[in-house]
């Protein structure tokens, strides 16, 4: 039987218990003159005076308040505003804040810990949309079917505190607060827990470059949270590297510790890192990577992962190495195979229509096809040199919430695609080239549901959001809408019907040849080589490790195309039934795909 091991965090500011049995509530709040925590009970409010210290904090340490008590804090004796730091906001953004014991939850995960990033399938999940109840608890009920199709880890879209029931998540504004319609904090480590025990890692998307647009109160007590001298598409950036940036960047630093250590998840997505503006040393991203390889990192494997447009390679090294993350994900690849697959060309999709085959072939083999070239789209160059880094530091997927999303109809793949073969020949490539491969949640059954963007902010902004929106992508739904929402909700009833069992099937199948053949080769293969023919929607990639080659060759286009390169190795998986037959011919059937592995030689 596995030990009950209770964790928590420390953290210098927020709502602490004390080993006295009191409550330590303190408060970065640099604009204010005064500051009170108002608790809240049956009876009424209660304030209490902050003690002020140096440097803009404020703090109480009282035997008023326990594990369970609301609270607020209350500005100049006017304002009121739930704690930036808060663990639990059970009644909304708006309402008041929690008291929670860390400790009160039992973890029975002492042993676990989770596969090397090499070996790592990530599932991608929105908890509001992924079963019918929409809750921690309906995705813990849902884990055995994950285990079972072959993932190794589950990404949790964001989930922390954000404006309304409804949304993707990347609007939080109380970073350490669980979302409420979710379930209580005791719920997702439950979650967690339950995860473990199914051998399953999990990741949670964290957003350090903005706070969303309502419910964030900072700029009242805390302007220098804001940085003017950076501007992102929402506003001032975050102040990493401006006057009184120190308490910012820790407020930020400890909460990547807090969800490691408190809710022993196994890893971080830093969300669009292009936006966190930061032109100090080290980097806010390089630091928090080095904090938490010290701290967590130091017992059990972390996953560090992120978002970056601008395909930099600076945060990027070997799995597990201090001051760097583990793997990015990689839009280029996504790109090709949308443009091969959809045949769309506008937005920056443009910059891959003309040559997609040759950029996917580069993505395949040395992470990003853009490394330094001119963008089109984008009007400058895009990218860095990346053949050095090893195939695991890029995340590959075909779907994820941005690219479904950020449509007017957030269609799927399977909406835009009516060539089955051609989605078996992207799934082939996807599941079983080295890079950790992503699957967006019901992508395994060829889910049908959409995925547009929602929310449930207040009627003025929403209203100015769906104008926004509705410009941006013409035709869109009022994202606003419930119906929007409820539209983008699983349906797990149509898993056993032919079409969706087939797919489902056909995915474990790939995942398994995966875990078996590919996994334990990825710690030693090196970046890929690419060859390409003349002509022709043909190649091959082929990586090396030891005395072992692992080549692709994929006609990924609707005409027969030769073989490009070698066709020596035992085919461990061929889309094309007559695979032995076609390589001897050298030609590949339209959207055909072979992988074949080549032991026993000194490797190219």
């Amino acid at each position: 039987m596995q030990p009950q091991i209770r964790r928590q965090h420390h953290m210098p500011f927020g709502a602490q218990l004390t080993e006295a049995g009191q409550v330590r509530f303190r408060l970065w709040a640099p604009a204010a003159r005064r500051v009170d925590v108002i608790l809240h009970d049956a009876g009424g409010t209660q304030p209490l005076a902050m003690r002020s210290l140096p440097g803009g904090w404020y703090e109480l340490e009282t035997g008023a308040a326990r594990a369970g008590s609301l609270y607020r804090f209350r500005l100049d004796g006017v304002r009121e505003v739930a704690d930036p730091a808060s663990r639990c906001n059970p009644q909304g953004v708006h309402g008041p804040s929690e008291v929670i014991d860390p400790c009160a939850f039992a973890w029975d995960d002492a042993g676990w810990r989770a596969p090397p990033w090499s070996a790592t399938v990530i599932y991608e999940l929105h908890v509001g949309t992924f079963s019918p109840e929409g809750t921690f608890a309906g995705v813990a009920a849902r884990l055995e079917h994950l285990a079972q199709l072959g993932v190794t880890a589950v990404e949790l879209m964001p989930v922390a505190a954000f404006a309304g029931t409804r949304g993707w998540g990347y609007d939080g504004v109380l970073p350490y607060a669980p979302h409420g319609s979710y379930g209580t904090p005791q719920e997702l480590k439950a979650l967690i827990a339950a995860a473990h025990r199914c051998g399953l890692a999990v990741l949670l998307d964290v957003v350090y470059n903005h706070f969303g647009p309502e419910g964030n109160y900072l700029h009242w007590y805390a302007p220098q949270f804001f940085n003017e001298r950076h501007v992102t598409p929402w506003g001032p950036a975050i102040n990493f590297d401006g006057p009184d940036s120190a308490a910012v960047r820790e407020f930020f630093i400890h909460n990547a510790l807090y969800w490691l250590e408190e809710y022993h998840f196994d890893g971080l997505r830093l969300d669009a890192i292009h936006a966190v503006h930061d032109q100090s040393e080290p980097h806010i991203v390089n630091e928090i990577a080095r904090v938490a390889r010290a701290a967590q990192g130091r017992t059990r494997t972390i996953y560090l992962t992120l978002e970056n447009l601008d395909n930099a390679v600076r945060f990027l090294g070997a799995a597990g190495a201090a001051w760097t993350c583990d793997a990015q994900w990689n839009d280029d690849a996504h790109h090709c195979l949308h443009v091969l697959l959809s045949g769309e060309s506008g937005t920056y999709y443009a910059d891959y229509a003309p040559e997609p085959h040759a950029l996917l072939c580069r993505a395949l083999a040395e992470g990003f096809a853009y490394q330094g070239e001119p963008s089109r789209y984008l009007g400058r160059g895009r990218g860095a040199s990346s053949a050095h880094l090893p195939p695991s530091a890029f995340v590959n997927f075909l779907q994820n919430h941005d690219q479904i999303g950020n449509r007017a109809g957030g269609e799927r793949l399977t909406a835009l695609v009516r060539d089955a073969a051609a989605l078996r020949a992207a799934a082939a490539v996807l599941l079983l080239a080295p890079a950790p491969p992503l699957l967006f949640m019901g992508e395994e059954w060829a889910a049908s549901e959409p995925f547009p963007w929602f929310c449930d902010f207040e009627p003025e902004l929403a209203a100015r959001v769906y104008a926004h929106r509705r410009r941006e992508f013409p035709g869109c739904a009022d994202p606003a809408a419930a119906a929007t929402w409820d539209c983008a909700r699983l349906d797990w009833g149509r898993l056993d019907e032919p079409w969706h069992a087939h797919a489902l099937q056909y995915h474990r199948r790939l995942l398994a040849i995966r875990r078996r053949e590919i996994a334990p080769l990825i710690p030693q293969l090196r970046a890929g080589r690419c060859s390409r023919g003349e002509a022709g929607g043909a190649f091959t990639v082929q990586w090396a490790g030891g005395e072992t080659l692992l080549r692709l060759s994929a006609n990924l286009s609707a005409a027969t195309a030769p073989l490009v390169g070698s066709a020596a190795g035992r085919v461990i998986f061929a889309t094309q039934r007559d695979a032995e037959a076609a390589l001897g011919r050298r030609q590949l059937a339209p959207w055909s795909v072979v992988w074949l592995l080549e032991h026993g030689r000194e490797s190219r």
